[in-house]
Protein backbone atom coordinates (compact mmCIF):
# COMPACT_ATOMS: atom_id res chain seq x y z
CA UNK A 1 0.00 0.00 0.00
CA UNK A 2 1.33 3.65 -0.80
CA UNK A 3 2.30 5.75 2.34
CA UNK A 4 2.13 8.75 -0.40
CA UNK A 5 -0.93 11.05 -0.59
CA UNK A 6 -2.29 11.11 -3.82
CA UNK A 7 -3.78 14.28 -5.40
CA UNK A 8 -7.11 14.82 -4.44
CA UNK A 9 -9.81 17.03 -4.64
CA UNK A 10 -12.04 18.54 -1.56
CA UNK A 11 -15.67 19.12 -2.36
CA UNK A 12 -17.50 20.85 0.68
CA UNK A 13 -21.56 21.50 -0.12
CA UNK A 14 -23.01 24.06 1.84
CA UNK A 15 -26.30 24.75 1.93
CA UNK A 16 -27.94 28.13 3.25
CA UNK A 17 -31.21 26.68 4.58
CA UNK A 18 -31.05 24.22 7.80
CA UNK A 19 -33.92 23.39 10.17
CA UNK A 20 -31.91 23.01 13.26
CA UNK A 21 -29.65 25.84 12.80
CA UNK A 22 -30.67 28.50 10.54
CA UNK A 23 -27.96 29.64 7.81
CA UNK A 24 -25.39 27.61 9.31
CA UNK A 25 -22.67 27.85 6.55
CA UNK A 26 -22.60 31.83 7.59
CA UNK A 27 -22.82 31.32 11.36
CA UNK A 28 -19.33 32.77 12.90
CA UNK A 29 -17.16 30.62 15.07
CA UNK A 30 -14.53 33.27 17.04
CA UNK A 31 -15.63 35.43 13.96
CA UNK A 32 -15.15 33.18 11.34
CA UNK A 33 -17.92 32.28 9.57
CA UNK A 34 -18.37 28.04 9.65
CA UNK A 35 -18.05 27.65 5.94
CA UNK A 36 -14.75 29.15 5.97
CA UNK A 37 -12.93 27.21 8.53
CA UNK A 38 -13.77 24.18 6.66
CA UNK A 39 -12.44 25.42 3.17
CA UNK A 40 -9.12 26.74 5.30
CA UNK A 41 -8.91 23.24 6.67
CA UNK A 42 -9.34 21.44 3.27
CA UNK A 43 -6.88 23.91 1.83
CA UNK A 44 -4.53 23.40 5.01
CA UNK A 45 -4.36 19.03 3.32
CA UNK A 46 -2.92 19.79 0.41
CA UNK A 47 -6.02 19.22 -1.89
CA UNK A 48 -5.09 20.50 -5.58
CA UNK A 49 -8.50 22.02 -5.62
CA UNK A 50 -11.01 23.02 -3.40
CA UNK A 51 -14.93 23.57 -4.21
CA UNK A 52 -17.65 25.06 -2.12
CA UNK A 53 -21.23 23.79 -3.93
CA UNK A 54 -23.20 26.55 -2.65
CA UNK A 55 -26.93 27.55 -3.12
CA UNK A 56 -27.07 31.04 -1.99
CA UNK A 57 -25.20 33.78 -2.97
CA UNK A 58 -24.73 35.00 0.60
CA UNK A 59 -22.22 32.00 1.38
CA UNK A 60 -20.34 32.59 -2.02
CA UNK A 61 -19.86 36.23 -1.17
CA UNK A 62 -18.81 35.14 2.48
CA UNK A 63 -15.83 32.94 0.65
CA UNK A 64 -14.30 35.70 -1.71
CA UNK A 65 -10.66 35.70 -1.23
CA UNK A 66 -10.18 32.82 0.35
CA UNK A 67 -8.80 30.86 -2.61
CA UNK A 68 -11.18 28.63 -2.64
CA UNK A 69 -13.35 27.82 -5.83
CA UNK A 70 -17.27 28.75 -5.60
CA UNK A 71 -19.86 26.79 -7.39
CA UNK A 72 -23.43 27.72 -7.42
CA UNK A 73 -25.74 24.96 -8.15
CA UNK A 74 -29.40 24.42 -7.57
CA UNK A 75 -31.41 24.81 -4.79
CA UNK A 76 -33.72 21.53 -4.65
CA UNK A 77 -30.50 19.20 -4.52
CA UNK A 78 -31.91 15.73 -2.10
CA UNK A 79 -28.10 15.68 -0.28
CA UNK A 80 -24.64 17.19 -0.65
CA UNK A 81 -24.19 13.95 -3.19
CA UNK A 82 -25.90 15.29 -5.40
CA UNK A 83 -24.86 18.72 -5.22
CA UNK A 84 -21.37 17.31 -5.85
CA UNK A 85 -22.02 15.61 -8.68
CA UNK A 86 -23.14 18.86 -10.14
CA UNK A 87 -20.00 20.31 -9.59
CA UNK A 88 -18.42 17.02 -10.84
CA UNK A 89 -20.16 17.99 -14.09
CA UNK A 90 -19.47 21.59 -13.89
CA UNK A 91 -15.64 21.15 -13.88
CA UNK A 92 -15.74 18.22 -15.74
CA UNK A 93 -13.40 16.31 -13.62
CA UNK A 94 -11.89 13.17 -15.14
CA UNK A 95 -13.58 10.15 -13.68
CA UNK A 96 -10.79 8.33 -11.83
CA UNK A 97 -10.29 11.73 -10.08
CA UNK A 98 -10.48 11.74 -6.25
CA UNK A 99 -13.04 14.04 -4.56
CA UNK A 100 -13.32 13.69 -1.07
CA UNK A 101 -16.55 15.18 0.55
CA UNK A 102 -15.85 17.21 3.33
CA UNK A 103 -18.81 18.29 5.36
CA UNK A 104 -19.51 21.94 5.69
CA UNK A 105 -20.42 21.56 9.26
CA UNK A 106 -16.75 19.97 9.94
CA UNK A 107 -15.16 23.34 11.08
CA UNK A 108 -12.44 21.40 12.81
CA UNK A 109 -11.98 18.24 10.56
CA UNK A 110 -8.17 17.45 10.75
CA UNK A 111 -6.13 17.86 7.96
CA UNK A 112 -4.28 14.08 8.30
CA UNK A 113 -8.17 12.67 8.22
CA UNK A 114 -8.95 14.49 4.98
CA UNK A 115 -5.32 13.13 3.44
CA UNK A 116 -5.99 9.54 4.62
CA UNK A 117 -9.51 8.86 3.41
CA UNK A 118 -7.84 10.07 -0.04
CA UNK A 119 -5.39 7.56 0.57
CA UNK A 120 -7.77 4.61 1.12
CA UNK A 121 -9.68 5.19 -2.23
CA UNK A 122 -5.85 5.67 -4.17
CA UNK A 123 -5.00 2.34 -2.19
CA UNK A 124 -8.43 0.43 -3.37
CA UNK A 125 -10.03 -1.01 -5.67
CA UNK A 126 -13.28 0.66 -4.70
CA UNK A 127 -15.27 3.26 -5.68
CA UNK A 128 -15.49 5.02 -2.70
CA UNK A 129 -13.51 5.08 1.00
CA UNK A 130 -14.58 6.22 4.38
CA UNK A 131 -13.38 6.17 7.77
CA UNK A 132 -13.82 5.12 11.48
CA UNK A 133 -13.17 5.32 14.90
CA UNK A 134 -12.80 3.22 17.60
CA UNK A 135 -15.90 3.20 20.07
CA UNK A 136 -14.59 3.57 23.64
CA UNK A 137 -17.92 4.04 25.69
CA UNK A 138 -20.98 1.89 26.00
CA UNK A 139 -23.41 4.90 25.88
CA UNK A 140 -21.62 5.42 22.31
CA UNK A 141 -22.41 1.67 21.17
CA UNK A 142 -25.89 2.32 21.84
CA UNK A 143 -26.48 5.69 21.02
CA UNK A 144 -28.66 6.11 17.73
CA UNK A 145 -27.24 9.43 17.02
CA UNK A 146 -23.94 7.48 17.01
CA UNK A 147 -23.48 5.59 13.29
CA UNK A 148 -21.70 2.36 13.64
CA UNK A 149 -19.32 0.81 11.38
CA UNK A 150 -18.76 -3.01 10.61
CA UNK A 151 -15.91 -3.73 8.86
CA UNK A 152 -13.83 -6.51 6.65
CA UNK A 153 -10.65 -7.80 7.29
CA UNK A 154 -9.79 -6.77 4.57
CA UNK A 155 -10.59 -3.31 5.93
CA UNK A 156 -13.94 -2.69 3.37
CA UNK A 157 -17.52 -2.02 4.77
CA UNK A 158 -19.58 -4.93 5.73
CA UNK A 159 -22.54 -2.84 6.87
CA UNK A 160 -23.62 0.84 8.65
CA UNK A 161 -26.31 1.06 11.68
CA UNK A 162 -27.65 3.30 14.25
CA UNK A 163 -28.20 -0.02 16.36
CA UNK A 164 -25.44 -1.27 18.30
CA UNK A 165 -23.07 -3.44 16.36
CA UNK A 166 -21.65 -5.77 16.19
CA UNK A 167 -23.54 -7.21 18.64
CA UNK A 168 -21.49 -9.02 21.68
CA UNK A 169 -24.08 -11.80 22.57
CA UNK A 170 -22.66 -13.48 25.69
CA UNK A 171 -21.11 -10.33 27.06
CA UNK A 172 -24.35 -8.50 26.81
CA UNK A 173 -26.47 -10.86 28.07
CA UNK A 174 -24.54 -10.48 31.52
CA UNK A 175 -24.16 -6.34 31.30
CA UNK A 176 -25.12 -3.79 28.59
CA UNK A 177 -22.42 -0.72 30.41
CA UNK A 178 -19.46 -2.53 29.86
CA UNK A 179 -17.63 -2.96 26.48
CA UNK A 180 -16.32 -6.22 26.09
CA UNK A 181 -12.19 -6.69 24.84
CA UNK A 182 -11.50 -7.62 21.44
CA UNK A 183 -14.84 -6.53 19.80
CA UNK A 184 -14.02 -4.07 16.97
CA UNK A 185 -16.86 -1.47 17.64
CA UNK A 186 -16.11 1.12 15.15
CA UNK A 187 -18.33 4.61 14.81
CA UNK A 188 -18.48 5.91 11.59
CA UNK A 189 -16.92 9.65 11.17
CA UNK A 190 -19.53 11.29 8.02
CA UNK A 191 -16.06 12.01 5.35
CA UNK A 192 -15.97 10.35 2.23
CA UNK A 193 -13.85 9.84 -1.11
CA UNK A 194 -15.09 8.99 -4.41
CA UNK A 195 -13.77 8.35 -7.77
CA UNK A 196 -15.46 11.30 -9.94
CA UNK A 197 -17.21 8.56 -12.21
CA UNK A 198 -19.05 6.82 -9.44
CA UNK A 199 -19.86 10.36 -7.57
CA UNK A 200 -21.61 10.97 -10.59
CA UNK A 201 -22.81 7.25 -10.79
CA UNK A 202 -24.33 7.22 -7.67
CA UNK A 203 -26.57 9.67 -7.62
CA UNK A 204 -28.70 8.08 -10.25
CA UNK A 205 -28.81 4.94 -7.97
CA UNK A 206 -32.32 4.37 -6.66
CA UNK A 207 -32.70 4.66 -3.31
CA UNK A 208 -33.06 1.27 -0.94
CA UNK A 209 -34.75 -0.23 1.76
CA UNK A 210 -31.86 -0.36 4.13
CA UNK A 211 -30.84 3.35 3.22
CA UNK A 212 -34.31 4.59 3.81
CA UNK A 213 -34.57 2.38 7.33
CA UNK A 214 -31.66 3.42 9.28
CA UNK A 215 -31.88 7.01 7.14
CA UNK A 216 -27.86 6.56 6.02
CA UNK A 217 -27.31 7.46 2.63
CA UNK A 218 -23.91 5.44 2.73
CA UNK A 219 -26.73 1.98 2.56
CA UNK A 220 -27.52 2.60 -1.34
CA UNK A 221 -23.74 1.95 -1.85
CA UNK A 222 -23.56 -1.60 0.03
CA UNK A 223 -26.95 -2.27 -1.49
CA UNK A 224 -26.30 -1.79 -4.97
CA UNK A 225 -23.57 -4.06 -4.53
CA UNK A 226 -20.48 -1.40 -4.95
CA UNK A 227 -17.91 -1.52 -2.32
CA UNK A 228 -17.09 0.83 0.48
CA UNK A 229 -13.04 0.72 1.30
CA UNK A 230 -12.89 2.07 5.23
CA UNK A 231 -9.90 2.88 7.77
CA UNK A 232 -9.08 4.13 10.63
CA UNK A 233 -8.46 7.53 11.44
CA UNK A 234 -5.44 8.81 12.37
CA UNK A 235 -6.42 11.30 14.35
CA UNK A 236 -9.86 12.65 15.91
CA UNK A 237 -12.36 14.12 14.30
CA UNK A 238 -14.01 16.97 16.63
CA UNK A 239 -17.88 16.45 16.67
CA UNK A 240 -19.79 18.38 13.74
CA UNK A 241 -22.48 21.68 13.85
CA UNK A 242 -25.42 20.82 13.82
CA UNK A 243 -27.26 23.08 16.85
CA UNK A 244 -26.73 26.65 18.87
CA UNK A 245 -25.44 24.08 21.42
CA UNK A 246 -22.72 22.78 19.50
CA UNK A 247 -21.24 26.79 18.47
CA UNK A 248 -21.09 27.25 21.80
CA UNK A 249 -19.27 24.03 22.48
CA UNK A 250 -16.86 24.74 19.38
CA UNK A 251 -16.66 28.48 20.94
CA UNK A 252 -15.40 26.64 24.61
CA UNK A 253 -13.19 23.91 22.85
CA UNK A 254 -11.91 26.82 20.18
CA UNK A 255 -10.67 29.08 23.92
CA UNK A 256 -9.30 25.80 25.27
CA UNK A 257 -6.69 25.44 22.15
Amino acid sequence: MSAATPSFIVAIPARYGSTRLPAKPLREIAGVPMVVRVAQRALEAGATQVVVAVDDQRIADALQGQGVDVCMTRADHASGSDRLAECAEHYRWADDAIVVNLQGDEPFAPAAGIREVARALADDDAPMATLATPITEAHELFDPHVVKLVRSVGGRALYFSRAPAPWARDAFALDRHVLPEGVPFLRHIGIYAYRAGFLKRYTTLARTPLEQAESLEQLRVLEHGFPIAARLTPEPFPPGIDTEADLERAERWLSGN
